[in-house]
This record gives structure tokens, C-alpha cells and sequence, in this order.
């Protein structure tokens, strides 16, 4: 018998399994910079301990996607190794403020299972949760994933899907207790537009793109210790309907919130992932752009010193776009629904603007 895994087939979900995940990992400044390296993530507030500093953080805190990837990696090993597409996210909260320095591990919930037609593969739903060393959650979210069968003669399972709630209610995103942005500086963040500057249905349409790399993706991957096959294994992948590597989603997320800095410079913290859709594969040598929409505006009840924005970012390859796409347009790779934390005028000081 061998001791090696071969990770979890359709069959092997149980509904409402928990599954607790190895390896714990702490994130370092190391990491913070590699991360920073692969993607170029330019916002203010987790770049400069200085600039966290004068908003009364400690220091810069981690960003949200290399949190978001990092405990999804885990995951991946018990949930998705034998994925075919991760197809998509909801409910995910950002739920305390995260350091370097800090050590996370992760759990998921087993929510939701539906064969599919085809008898090869069927959806698996769960719920994740990060945690850091003081056992606090820092982290929860769903996402669903298309999985193989082991056996396709095995009988199909009474189907559960669950319902997802269409955003999460802006009153519960987490606001940082410490945060104060009366030193905030929105001149050296990058742009005079705050919260009051933006308006529910305007959009920012895509200038800059990026190349993926076949490097860079598979470094990227590995950073946040996600083990699926389809990324790394060139001759799996030639038999696949793919023919080829396919780039980690969540690679293509990092870059849309890259690209997204050249317009929503003062964006200064993911609050939330109200849902998230992958629409297509993607693979090195694909030029990525991204443009994002402002869904709806949010002024906090017992903040007044930050609002929110609810954005939509689409994420095409080797296009730029004119206007929006929809939601079927064939040439989207990502289209992801978000809530983002941003300084409202009044709050900044007068130089800053």
C-alpha cells in the first residue's frame, strides 16, 4: 500500500465533512516582497510601514489576495488536487487585520455536492476558514470546484447546492479598530479621488496589461503552496482538454488587482469578495486587461471617515476593451464582484488632497 495521496475524488465528499488542512505557514517580509515582485502591487497602505504608521496601524499589513491565496493553498491538497476548473467564489470576508510575522492555518466545511451530467466529474461547495496563532479567523469564504471521478460507474449522490448570499452586507466588512485617516495621504497613494469621487455605474476602462509568464505563474503558485497538477505537470496537462499548463486563478485575480491600481489608487484595503466567476482558462503568454466598475457607493453608518465601494472587475485576455463586457461575452477570463475600503474627503488631511 502506498503511502503517497492521491488526493480526494468527487466520491470521497461527504456532506457537511470538515476537513482540517496541513501545512500551518507563517508569512514573512519575504514573502510580502516575492509577492510584491510577481505582481507589482503598488497601494500605499500595505507597501510603506511609514505611510500604515501615520494611519495608526503598526505596520503594513499583509495584503488582502496574498492572505486570500495563501490559505486557499491550503486548501488545495484535501479539495482540489484532482480539480478540472475551480469555477468560482462568494462570501468571502476579510475578518481581522493580518501581519508579517503571522502564522495561519485553515479548515473547510463541506456545503454543497451535484454530480454533473456526464457522469465524469461532479461540483464540490465548501467553506474555508483561515485562522492565525491566536485562533482567531481571519479569513472565510466559499468556493466551488469542478472534480473528477474516481469511479465513473459509481452512483450518483442525492445533489445539494447551497444558496449564496448574492454580496456580503457592507455593514459587516471589517473596518481596522486602530485605523485613523487624518495622516493619510492620498498625494503620496497616488491620486486626489476619494470616496465622494466616484459614482455608482462609472467605469475604468483598461490602459495597462501584463504578459503572463510561464515562470512567473508557476513561482507565484508555488508561493502560496497550491499543489494542483494542472499547473505544474506538463505531461498530465498534454493529455487534458487544455493540451497545456494552465495558469492558477488566483494568478489572474492578483493581476486584475494590480492592474485595477490605475484608477482606484486609494483603494486601500479588500474588504470582501462578494462573488467571483473564472469564465475561461488562461496560460502563459496571455496579455492580460482589466477594467472595473463601480457597482454601488457606501457610506458606513458609524464610520464617517471611510466609505466603500462595490466594484466589479473583468479581466480579458489580449484585448483592450472599450466598454464593459458582459457576463457572456466569450473573450472574459475573470469577472470578480468586490467590496473596497476607501478615505472619504473629510477625513484626509487638507495636504494630502
Amino acid at each position: 500500500m502506498t503511502k503517497a495521496s492521491a488526493g480526494n475524488f468527487f466520491e470521497d465528499f461527504r456532506l457537511g465533512a470538515v476537513l482540517r488542512h496541513a501545512v500551518p505557514r507563517t508569512i514573512s517580509v519575504g514573502d510580502v516582497s516575492q509577492f510584491s515582485a510577481l505582481y507589482g502591487m503598488r497601494f500605499a497602505m500595505q507597501s510603506s510601514d511609514a505611510f500604515a504608521q501615520a494611519c495608526g496601524l503598526p505596520c503594513a499589513p499583509l495584503d488582502a489576495m496574498l492572505l486570500f491565496h495563501v490559505i486557499f493553498g491550503k486548501t488545495v491538497p484535501d479539495v482540489s488536487l484532482n480539480a478540472v476548473a475551480n469555477l468560482g467564489y462568494a462570501e468571502c470576508q476579510f475578518l481581522a487585520p493580518a501581519w508579517p510575522g503571522d502564522s495561519f492555518v485553515a479548515e473547510s466545511e463541506v456545503i454543497g455536492l451535484r454530480e454533473n451530467s456526464s457522469g465524469q466529474t461532479g461540483i464540490v461547495y465548501v467553506r474555508s476558514t483561515g485562522y492565525n496563532q491566536k485562533g482567531e479567523a481571519v479569513l472565510s469564504f466559499v468556493r466551488w470546484v469542478m472534480v473528477k471521478k474516481r469511479d465513473t460507474s459509481a452512483a450518483a449522490i442525492d445533489p445539494v447546492t447551497p444558496t449564496l448570499a448574492p454580496m456580503v452586507d457592507p455593514e459587516a466588512l471589517h473596518i481596522p479598530p486602530d485605523l485613523s485617516l487624518s495622516g493619510y495621504d492620498a498625494g503620496l497613494a497616488g491620486s486626489p479621488n476619494l470616496f465622494e469621487d466616484y459614482v455608482k455605474g462609472e467605469t475604468i476602462l483598461p490602459i495597462d496589461g501584463m504578459t503572463i509568464e510561464e515562470a512567473e505563474h508557476q513561482i507565484a503558485t508555488r508561493l502560496f503552496q497550491n499543489t494542483a497538477r494542472g499547473h505544474f505537470d506538463a505531461i498530465v496537462q498534454k493529455k487534458s482538454r487544455f493540451g497545456r499548463r494552465i495558469v492558477y486563478g488566483g494568478h489572474v485575480l492578483n493581476i486584475a488587482r494590480s492592474l485595477s491600481f490605475n484608477g482606484l489608487e486609494n483603494g486601500c484595503f479588500v474588504a470582501a469578495i462578494n462573488g467571483g466567476r473564472h469564465a475561461a482558462p488562461a496560460a502563459a503568454g496571455d496579455t492580460l486587461y482589466c477594467g472595473s466598475q463601480v457597482l454601488e457607493t457606501y457610506a458606513f453608518n458609524e464610520r464617517s471617515d471611510i466609505g466603500a465601494l462595490r466594484i466589479r472587475s473583468v479581466v480579458c485576455k489580449d484585448r483592450v476593451f472599450s466598454e464593459m463586457p458582459d457576463k457572456d461575452n466569450g473573450g472574459v477570463l475573470l469577472d470578480f464582484d468586490y467590496w473596497l475600503l476607501i478615505p472619504r474627503r473629510g477625513a484626509v488631511a487638507e495636504h494630502a488632497t
